[in-house]
């Protein structure tokens, strides 16, 4: 685990709200110049701290407004078997987390897809690219809390 001071605790939480925002203004909130802002931004880079800045695109806007959990058994459970899940996982745009899990469940899947057809479509995809025992999936019927941002705690 990183140790971080308060000045890049302030720079990543404000970072993490919003990333296009001007050095100089992230300087003039947190107290440091923009080139010192800069040099702590990039040590951060390097680090692997920050891996990369994105913009968050709303997933209703792009006709992605059905989020569903697939909830996933496996009676395999060999390197090969997982190699072949993960990478179906990684192949399929619409699942966007893929986590395997302790206790009666294996595999977690979150995935965005336009309606449940659409999750039909996805779900296809993916038992013919592995054999899964049992899958369930959970739609998500109101979203109350939904965000990127890490707590960076002191």
């Amino acid at each position: 685990m990183e140790t971080f001071d308060d000045f890049d605790r302030a720079i990543l939480t404000i970072l993490q709200r919003d990333a296009s925002l001007p050095l100089e203004e992230i300087g003039a909130k947190v107290g440091l110049s923009r080139n010192a802002v800069w040099r702590r931004v990039k040590a951060l880079e390097d680090r692997g701290v920050i891996r990369g800045r994105v913009a968050l695109v709303a997933p209703e806007a792009v006709g992605l407004g059905l989020t569903v959990f697939m909830l996933i058994r496996t009676r395999d459970h060999a390197p090969d078997w997982l190699e072949r899940f993960a990478k179906a996982t990684r192949d399929i745009p619409e699942i966007l987390g893929a986590y395997r899990m302790t206790g009666d469940l294996d595999y977690l899947i979150r995935a965005r897809v336009a309606d449940v057809k659409a999750y039909d479509a996805l779900y296809q995809r993916l038992i013919r690219r592995v054999e899964l025992a049992d899958v369930s999936a959970s739609f998500v019927m109101e979203e109350l809390k939904e965000t990127t941002i890490l707590p960076i705690g002191s």
